[in-house]
């Protein structure tokens, strides 16, 4: 059973006040060289491909088309990165691992840069790791994790379209989650349940990313 994530008033407000501020979109890079100077805190929202990572942006920051989303996957192809006017942070929208609708050689060359992002970039902080809970945790998906786990990236599992599944299934999606995170070192041990569409866990996935800047703003 997952444990219920648990934070305090002050977390959720704190969330709440980075989702309202001014976000802009900084840059899209394709190379590692291009990515900006490191300075700054930075978080990475990372999954297969259609798993919503984009969506799940737009909802959690509270805007419509931030980071832009397509039905069609491969749609992502570069390190798309966002800052907001008020705190000293980087939020990356990455290329989403795995089958895409694009030519084959594109879609090896972007989640090379994926791989190699997640494993060597000092002032990242924590992953956003996204699973669709229709389908739960893949092969591909484990591959990431123990990469993480190597490399020793702090990561935290997200279930997105959580509104997809019956209360008792989405449970027990939830438990499995959470057992599998368990084994994993790297990995941050609360699991959660997000959907764009209803809103569910978006106060829950904004704290969390309000105690990562001040945790390392501290």
């Amino acid at each position: 059973m997952n444990d219920t994530p648990e934070f305090s008033d002050d977390q959720i407000a704190a969330g709440e006040r980075l989702a309202f501020g001014r976000w802009e979109f900084l840059k899209g890079v394709v190379a590692l060289e291009h990515l900006p100077e490191t300075g700054p805190v930075e978080i990475a929202f990372a999954g297969r491909s259609n798993v919503g990572k984009s969506s799940l942006i737009n909802a959690v920051l509270k805007r419509r088309s931030l980071a832009r989303t397509s039905n069609t996957p491969g749609r992502t192809q570069e390190l798309n990165i966002f800052k907001p006017g008020h705190a000293s942070l980087l939020l990356f929208d990455m290329p989403g691992y795995g089958f895409a609708k694009a030519p084959l050689e594109k879609v090896e060359a972007w989640t090379s840069l994926v791989k190699d992002y997640l494993r060597g970039r000092a002032t990242l902080a924590r992953v956003f790791l996204l699973i669709d809970a229709r389908h739960g945790i893949k092969p591909i998906d484990c591959e990431i994790m123990a990469m993480l786990d190597e490399a020793a990236v702090s990561y935290q599992i997200v279930l997105t379209k959580a509104d997809k599944l019956k209360p008792g299934k989405l449970e027990h999606v939830l438990g499995e989650t959470h057992t599998e995170a368990t084994k994993h070192p790297a990995a941050f041990p609360i699991v959660l349940a997000t959907s764009s569409q209803s809103k569910e866990g978006l106060s829950m996935l904004r704290a969390s990313i309000a105690q990562v800047l001040a945790d390392y703003s501290a």
